[in-house]
């Protein structure tokens, strides 16, 4: 996941992580302690709910189908969230908004575990035949695993510690969130193409869309002022 530690203001720590994590962090506004402490608590809300559900009997006829679409659907509202960080942090020029985006990214990667587990595990109950003979009627799995792959590199580079070691090469590793999100969407959308039920699917595509759009924009924009520079 993007790390707190990188502060995207500072163009030299968009160059070198590494040199921005040695740095000591930054105390910030005084709001941004309490927010961090209230969107950590809010992230908890999709399991309490979903556990509350399980034990008032509310979980429906399918409750391991419930909680696969739910988990599934909360990674990808923490990925658009993650991914909205730093547009939001432009827009706004409220730079310590980067301080939230690590942790987001990790809720992310947390609910994206127990989709994961809940289809290995009480679905599948870890049997391979089945989960193959799956896969090759539904290929749509794949790609979610893809997508769960790429967060599994991510999640365990985000530590400082791992800005610190792999240096200018993190930055590079970390943009692969979008590729990320792409294949989630897809994931969900092939997913409800069977089901002819699209709506979520071209909202959250929709969403993330304008998400890699505003960063091909950004980029470019950055490739035409290195073109412009004079010799």
């Amino acid at each position: 996941m993007p790390s707190e530690t990188q502060t995207v203001s500072d163009a030299g720590a968009r160059r070198n992580p590494s040199a921005a994590a040695k740095r000591p962090a930054a105390t910030g506004p005084r709001w941004v302690v309490p927010a961090k402490i209230a969107v950590f608590v809010a992230a908890w809300y999709p399991l309490v709910r979903m556990v509350f559900f399980g034990v008032t009997d509310r979980l429906g006829a399918n409750p391991i189908e419930f909680i696969t679409r739910s988990t599934g659907l909360w990674t990808l509202v923490f990925l658009c969230i993650t991914l909205a960080v730093t547009p939001l942090r432009r827009l706004t020029g409220i730079s310590v908004l980067v301080r939230f985006r690590r942790m987001l990214g990790l809720y992310a990667f947390f609910y994206a575990t127990l989709h994961f587990t809940t289809y290995l595990w009480f679905d599948k109950w870890f049997d391979v035949t089945a989960i193959l003979k799956d896969i090759g009627k539904r290929p749509f799995i794949m790609v979610g695993f893809a997508a769960f792959v790429l967060l599994i590199a991510l999640a365990a580079t985000s530590p400082r510690a791992m800005v610190r070691k792999l240096g200018r090469r993190w930055q590079t590793l970390h943009r692969a969130i979008y590729a990320a999100g792409v294949l989630a969407i897809l994931h969900f959308w092939w997913m409800r193409a069977g089901k002819h039920d699209l709506l979520l699917p071209k909202l959250y595509g929709a969403i993330m869309l304008a998400l890699l759009g505003w960063r091909l924009i950004v980029w470019l924009r950055g490739r035409m002022a290195l073109r412009a520079k004079p010799g």
